[in-house]
């Protein structure tokens, strides 16, 4: 405690007030409470804590140190509202990463509105089909009530009773009734019927269904299976101290349940390829095309030859990323109008969200400064907080950050 004391009686650094200044937040404890860090970004040095980020504690540091003439901040509203208010003639330049951040954010959208040209991607191969003459026991096989179900399966009755359930709550919704009264007519959490009723498609909950699921231990040995099966090797109990060894954590029930299928028909069929995420189709579109893979760069071509809207979306993302690249910030007016002149809705928000904060947008497309050394300093000070775990007050915890070397 004595050398805690001493610690928060030490004197600030003297510091003057910096000319490029760098804002951003973080948590003081997640979800609750969030603090504010001032970067020069220049130095790269934090000069200063705030104890939250509300816009008038930033105008007040604003007016107490007058000087600053360029402020590199995220999207967020208050850090704009406390620029205007604390330095009005100061420029406020938009951090390019979180703008590129927000798009991806708009692709996703698009994407999911989309998903139904995703499975061109994954044309079945010719050779997996069999004959109907070489599968003389395909009647044998059993009724789909009585097989194990499949996360496929059960990813498809989530999709219908998603349907359901957002035709159900829109319908109420328009009937003029409250999220309270539809949670006691459908007999629904709060939660999920304000999900259902913030989403205009049911694709847009549709699209993220599956994204987390856990996949089955037997996914990795599946292959090993199929093989070891065509080379006459039919004993599940043997199959299943085979994949053991090779690192399999699962039971016994599950390699039998799975092995069932070969037994009623004489063609072993490889998989079907499954569709690419909305996720990994995003992750395509914002990539490099230089630096993209063959393969994934041909599925994404048979995606784009079916879906002419998703071919718009990747030719506007990519006019985005090259004027962000080359710091063309003057071409964004542009970029917005052929956006509004298109049927993209998802990049239309975006595009809305950009000329309510233009001016800024337009500086972090076209000077040099970033908020990548803040965003730097706000990871030091996640590693300070969590050496002083118990006593990360806010005084002390400034006192660090300030003073640490």
């Amino acid at each position: 405690m004595t050398l805690l004391r001493l610690v928060r009686g030490l004197p600030d650094p003297g510091q003057r007030t910096p000319r490029v200044l760098g804002v951003d937040d973080f948590a003081l404890r997640r979800g609750h409470h969030y603090g504010t860090i001032l970067v020069n970004v220049e130095t790269g040095r934090p000069i200063d804590v705030l104890t939250d980020r509300s816009a008038a504690t930033f105008a007040n540091w604003l007016h107490r140190h007058p000087g600053v003439e360029i402020i590199c901040r995220d999207r967020a509203g208050a850090y704009a509202e406390g620029a205007h208010a604390g330095a009005p003639d100061a420029l406020q330049v938009a951090d390019r990463w979180h703008v590129w951040d927000n798009l991806a954010d708009a692709v996703e959208r698009s994407v999911a509105q989309h998903r139904t040209a995703l499975p061109a991607a994954s044309a079945p191969d010719t050779d997996d089909a069999a004959p109907a003459s070489q599968s003389p026991r395909r009647e044998q096989i059993k009724p789909e009530s009585s097989a194990p179900v499949t996360p496929e399966q059960r990813t498809d009755r989530w999709a219908v009773r998603a349907r359901e359930r957002h035709g159900a709550v829109h319908a109420l919704l328009n009937d003029g009734l409250g999220i309270n009264e539809i949670c006691r007519r459908l007999e629904l959490a709060r939660g999920t019927v304000r999900r259902f009723a913030r989403a205009a498609t049911v694709e847009e909950l549709l699209a993220r269904n599956g994204t987390g699921r856990r996949l089955s231990l037997l996914v990795e040995f599946k292959p090993y299976l199929r093989q070891r099966w065509s080379a006459g090797c039919t004993n599940a109990t043997t199959l299943f101290t085979e994949i053991t060894a090779r690192g399999y954590r699962g039971g016994p029930t599950l390699v039998r349940d799975y092995l069932h299928q070969f037994r009623t028909a004489t063609h072993i069929p490889h998989p079907p390829r499954k569709p690419p995420s909305v996720r990994r189709v995003v992750g395509w579109i914002m990539s490099d095309p230089a630096t993209l893979d063959p393969v994934d760069q041909t599925r994404l071509d048979a995606i784009l030859a079916t879906s002419p809207p998703l071919t718009a979306l990747v030719s506007h993302v990519r006019a985005f990323a090259s004027m962000m690249c080359s710091l063309r910030g003057q071409n964004l007016e542009q970029w917005m109008k052929a956006i509004e002149a298109d049927d993209l809705p998802a990049l239309r928000s975006f595009a809305k969200g950009l000329r309510r904060d233009q001016d800024a947008v337009t500086a972090g497309l076209t000077l040099p400064w970033n908020s990548g050394v803040v965003e730097g300093n706000v990871n030091r000070l996640k590693m300070l907080k969590r050496q002083m775990f118990g006593r990360a007050k806010p005084d002390l915890l400034r006192k660090r950050v300030l003073l640490t070397n």
